[in-house]
C-alpha cells in the first residue's frame, strides 16, 4: 500500500515537474515584455474595422500566432512587423476585400530595438507623420510604407540606417524636401518616393547611393538639375523622375550607364538637346516626352538601339526623322507626335506597324502612315 502511494506521488511530483519546465520554457521562449508593451502601444493608434487582423494580438507571447509579427529565433526579440491592405492572406479573401485602416504610426514602434522589416502598406487610410525615431533603429532594412495618407517629411536623419536596403514611402501626402543625409543610405537598393508633395532639388551627391538598382522619384514637385552623379551608380536600372518640375539639360552620362534600362523623365522642363548617347545604349524605355527639348534626333541609331518604347512628343524637335532609326535592331512603340519635324517618314520597320497618332501634329511630314509626300 505504501509503495502504490509513493509511486502515485511521484508520478504525481514528475508531471508537475513536467509541466513546470514546459511553462518555463515557453516563457523563455515569448518575446520580452517590453516588446509586446510597445507592439500594443502602435496597435492602439491604429483603427481596423474590418477584417480584425488585430484579433489576434493577445496573450503574453508576441511571437506566436500574432498576425503579421516575426520574431528572431534565437533573441526572440520582434524582427518584423508585415501588414499589408491587400493580399492574398485567407483573411483577406474570406472578407472579399481589400483593408483599411485609420490612425497614425505610433513612437512606440521605435522601442522595438531590433526591427529588421516596418511594412504597414496599402490601407489608404493612415495619416500622420513617420516617427522621426525610426532612424534610430540599427537594424531597419526595410521601410515599406506605401499607399497610406502619411504627411509631414521623411526623417532627417533617415541616412543613419546603416543596413537599409528599400525605402517605399509612396503614394502618401508627404512634403518637404529629400533629406540631406539620405545620400549616407549606402546599402539602399530600392527608393520610391512616388506620389507624394516633395519638393526641393535632387541632392548633387545623389550618385552615393551606389547599390541602388531602382530611383522612383514621379509625381513630386522637385526642381533644378538632374544630377550628373547619378551616372556613377553602376547598378541603377530604372531611374523615374517623371512630373516635377526638373528642369536644364538631360545629362550626356545617362546614356553610358551599364544597366539603365528605363529612363522616364517625361512632364519636366527639360531643354537643350537629346544626347546622341542615349540613343546609342541599352536603354530600352525612353519616356522624354512633354517637356521643351528642341534640335534634331540624334541621327546614332544602330545595332544596340533596342527600344521597347520610344516617347518624345510634344517637344521642339524639328528636322527630319533620321534614316539610322531603320538599322535599330527594335522599336516597338515610337511616337514623335507634337513637334516640329518635317520631311518623308522613313519606310519600312519600324515604321509599317505604327499609326499616325505617331507622327500628327508636327510641320511637314509626310508619307505613311500621313498623306503621301
Amino acid at each position: 500500500m505504501a509503495t502504490t502511494t509513493t509511486t502515485t506521488f511521484l508520478y504525481a511530483l514528475s508531471a508537475v515537474v513536467v509541466i513546470t519546465l514546459v511553462s518555463l520554457t515557453s516563457v523563455s521562449n515569448a518575446c520580452p515584455p517590453s516588446d509586446r508593451a510597445a507592439l500594443l502601444a502602435f496597435r492602439a493608434a491604429l483603427q481596423e474595422p474590418y477584417l480584425g487582423i488585430f484579433d489576434s494580438w493577445k496573450g503574453y507571447d508576441c511571437c506566436h500566432k500574432w498576425y503579421g509579427v516575426s520574431c528572431d529565433q534565437e533573441s526572440h526579440r520582434v524582427a518584423d512587423i508585415n501588414l499589408r491592405g491587400e493580399s492574398e492572406d485567407p483573411i483577406f479573401r474570406k472578407a472579399r476585400r481589400t483593408g483599411y485602416m485609420t490612425g497614425s504610426i505610433s513612437p512606440a514602434v521605435c522601442q522595438l530595438e531590433r526591427l529588421s522589416s516596418f511594412t504597414i502598406a496599402d490601407w489608404k487610410g493612415i495619416s500622420g507623420p513617420i516617427p522621426p525615431c525610426i532612424a534610430s533603429l540599427p537594424y531597419l532594412r526595410i521601410i515599406d510604407l506605401i499607399g497610406n495618407k502619411l504627411t509631414g517629411e521623411l526623417p532627417a536623419d533617415i541616412g543613419r540606417l546603416s543596413r537599409l536596403t528599400v525605402l517605399n514611402v509612396a503614394d502618401n501626402h508627404l512634403s518637404g524636401t529629400i533629406p540631406r543625409s539620405l545620400t549616407n543610405l549606402s546599402s539602399l537598393m530600392h527608393l520610391d518616393i512616388r506620389g507624394n508633395r516633395i519638393s526641393g532639388t535632387i541632392p548633387r551627391n545623389f550618385g552615393k547611393l551606389r547599390m541602388l538598382s531602382r530611383a522612383l522619384l514621379s509625381k513630386n514637385q522637385l526642381n533644378g538639375l538632374i544630377p550628373e552623379s547619378i551616372s556613377y551608380i553602376y547598378r541603377l536600372s530604372d531611374l523615374d523622375l517623371s512630373l516635377n518640375r526638373l528642369s536644364g539639360p538631360v545629362p550626356a552620362s545617362l546614356g553610358k550607364m551599364a544597366v539603365l534600362a528605363t529612363l522616364n523623365l517625361d512632364g519636366n522642363q527639360i531643354s537643350g538637346q537629346i544626347p546622341p548617347t542615349l540613343i546609342s545604349s541599352g536603354i530600352s524605355i525612353l519616356n522624354l516626352s512633354r517637356n521643351f527639348i528642341e534640335g534634331y534626333i540624334p541621327d546614332s541609331f544602330g545595332p544596340r538601339s533596342y527600344f521597347t518604347v520610344m516617347d518624345l512628343s510634344y517637344n521642339k524637335l524639328k528636322g527630319r526623322i533620321p534614316k539610322s532609326i531603320s538599322s535599330a535592331t527594335y522599336i516597338g512603340h515610337l511616337d514623335v507626335s507634337h513637334n516640329h519635324l518635317c520631311g518623308p517618314i522613313p519606310a519600312g520597320s519600324p515604321f509599317d506597324h505604327l499609326e499616325a497618332s505617331s507622327f500628327e501634329s508636327n510641320d511637314c511630314l509626310c508619307g505613311k502612315p500621313l498623306r503621301p509626300c
